[in-house]
Formats: structure tokens, sequence, C-alpha cells
């Protein structure tokens, strides 16, 4: 009989709190995918709306309030105990240094109080990993788009831990695109998704707003020049109108200027994304992170490689932003396919910057 490890994962890196429990099996090299036994999530969405983004401290202290009442709700939805947790996961990096340290001290805590062994987790290879415990969950090797908060990152992955980078974004990531033309058109934090749903209703094509870095001749993204023709191109909206805010445009017009941004940012991830599968000679394409919920997004790329023949692997929905289910996932995955071992050692620190790359 096989043995079984259950794998507790704490996420904590920026404004959404995530706990999870998944069941992976103990035997190194086994070609099973850990399966999620259950996992709670609380975003932090609401407290920072007033602030215009996100506020390090509260969030750090909301962490704090959340985790262990998250702990008990996964453990009572997987009829589990703290006593049946094998192995205890936290994100160590990247995100807000505060934030990272509540999980990572609660995950290390547990694991000392247990006596069970800690593992610390890439934020961003829990994105890149979490299409795996999707309905369609992808094969080695494939093409990853990374596009998670600050961001954009096109990756080679030919197995779990082995990772090279192909192109990273050198400014504004695509996610930050998306929330900052949304806040220069007076839309609420988070305003990407909010600029998704204005988009479905306007015309992409209504203002020429740049691609950069489109015919660069490498995999690099570069949005933060987007950002400023979004921000003159509503300047010259509200003199031709005579208003003085965004929001007092005609409606239509509003949608227009978010459809075109949207199809901008669209166009240069679709097509770096084919450039890289073209490149590399794979055939399978993963997409991953918070952007990689956008519909426009899927709808292109899924026409895009429908044309070359290739398949393209999303995570579910509901696992496209921060969780704790991607980071149990993570650690589950790697301890199966012995790149890493899960530590006794209870000290700890974490990484605020960590390149996937150097795992």
């Amino acid at each position: 009989m096989v043995q079984k490890l259950l794998v507790l994962g704490i996420e904590s890196s920026c404004d959404e709190t995530g706990v999870a429990l998944v069941e992976c099996e103990a035997a190194t090299g086994s070609p099973e995918v850990p399966r999620l036994l259950a996992h709670a999530l609380y975003s932090q969405i609401e407290m920072h709306q007033a602030f215009g983004g996100v506020v390090p401290e509260l969030a750090s202290r909301d962490h704090i309030r959340r985790v262990l009442p998250l702990t008990q709700e996964v453990l009572t939805a997987a009829a589990c105990t703290l006593q049946d947790i094998d192995v205890v996961a936290y994100t160590r990096g990247p995100g807000l240094a505060g934030a990272l340290l509540v999980g990572a001290g609660v995950a290390c805590a547990l694991g000392a109080a247990l006596a069970r062994p800690v593992l610390g987790v890439h934020h961003l290879e829990g994105h890149l990993l979490s299409p795996f415990l999707s309905a369609d969950p992808p094969q080695f090797p494939f093409v990853a788009l990374l596009v998670s908060g600050g961001h954009t990152q096109l990756m080679r992955v030919d197995g779990v831990g082995r990772y090279a980078l192909l192109g990273e974004s050198i400014d504004d990531a695509a996610g930050e695109a998306f929330d900052k033309s949304a806040k220069l058109m007076g839309l609420a934090y988070p305003g990407g998704p909010l600029l998704a749903r204005m988009a479905e209703a306007g015309n992409p094509k209504a203002y020429a707003l740049p691609r950069p870095l489109l015919h660069s001749g490498n995999l690099d993204f570069s949005f933060a020049g987007l950002k400023t023709a979004v921000l003159v191109q509503s300047q010259k909206m509200l003199a031709a109108d005579g208003v003085a805010h965004f929001e007092a445009l005609p409606r239509s017009q509003q949608c227009d200027l978010a459809a075109s941004t949207q199809a901008a940012i669209v166009d240069v991830l679709v097509k770096k994304s084919m450039t890289a599968l073209k490149e590399t000679g794979l055939n399978r394409l993963v997409v991953a992170g918070g952007v990689g919920a956008n519909r426009h997004l899927r709808s292109e790329l899924n026409a895009a490689s429908a044309k070359r023949n290739i398949r393209v692997h999303y995570p579910e929905l509901h696992l496209c932003t921060d969780n704790g289910a991607m980071i149990a996932l993570a650690a589950g995955m790697r301890l199966q396919s012995g790149q890493q071992q899960a530590s006794m050692a209870y000290a700890f620190d974490v990484k605020p910057r960590w390149p996937l790359d150097t795992l």
C-alpha cells in the first residue's frame, strides 16, 4: 500500500490569506498529482480599497487574524485534525516581507508544535503548477506564461524545479498595466477586473494604443509606455468633451478605452507566447496567475493555439488568484519529485525578491 502524505499549505504573500490541504504519495518519483482535499481563502480587497492599493502593514495584521481560523476551516472540511498533518508548507517569497513573515512564522510554529517538517515554497512556482489541479492537467515539458500581479514571465518548464527563463517584464507587468490603467479611468482598486468587465461593452479598435516590444525580437515585456499612452488618450478625451473627470465621459467612450487597453495588453501576451512556443519547439502552453482568468486573453490564446495545434492549459478560475492550494500542491510535487526535502529546522527567513529561475 502506497503511503500518503497530508500537506498543509499557507499563502500570505500579499493581500489574500489562503490555506489548503492536499494529499500526495510519499514515494519519490510518483507520477500521481497531489489531490486537493480542501481549501479556504480570505481576500483583503475591501479593506485596501479605501487606500487605492495594498497597505503592507494592514495586510500583515489581517493575515495574523485570518490564518488560524482558515486552517481550522480547512481541517474541518477535510475531516482531519492537526495531528493528521505530515508536512506544513508556506510561501517563502516573493511578496511583501511582513506578510510573508506571518505565514512563515505560523507554519514553522505549527511544525514545531506538531513535530512535523516544514517546507518553504516559491509563490510563482505555486502559480506555475496550479493547472495541475484542473480537470485538464498539463504534461511536461511546456512553455508557461506567468501573469501574476507584478510578474509577467515566459518560462520553459521541463519538470518540477526545472525552469528556464525565456523573457520577463522589464518595467510594469501585465497585471500592473491593467490596474494602473483602471486607476487612471477612476475605477476602484483593484481595477484590472473592473476594466476587463467594462471592456466587454467596448470597441477594442476604437483607440490606437501601442503594443510595447511587440516586434522587439526577444521575449521580454514592457507595459509602462502603454500606461502613459492610456493617460494621454484619456486627457484628449476629457479635453474634447470639456469634462474634468473620466467618469463624466459617455459610457461608450469609457468602454472603448477599456477595450482598447485590454486588447493592447492581450495582443502582446499572445504574440510573445506563440513566439516562445515556436522558438522552443514545444506544443503545450500553461497560463497561470490572476490575469490568466481574463476572458479576452483566454479567447485569443485559444484561437491562436488552435491554428498551430497547440494545447493550452489554465488553472480553475477560483485558483487563478493567490491561494493556499497552489502552495500545498507545489510542496507536494516537490516532495514527490525528490527536488526538495521538508526540514525539521524551524528557524526561517523569507525572500521578498526571489527569481523563479534560481530554484
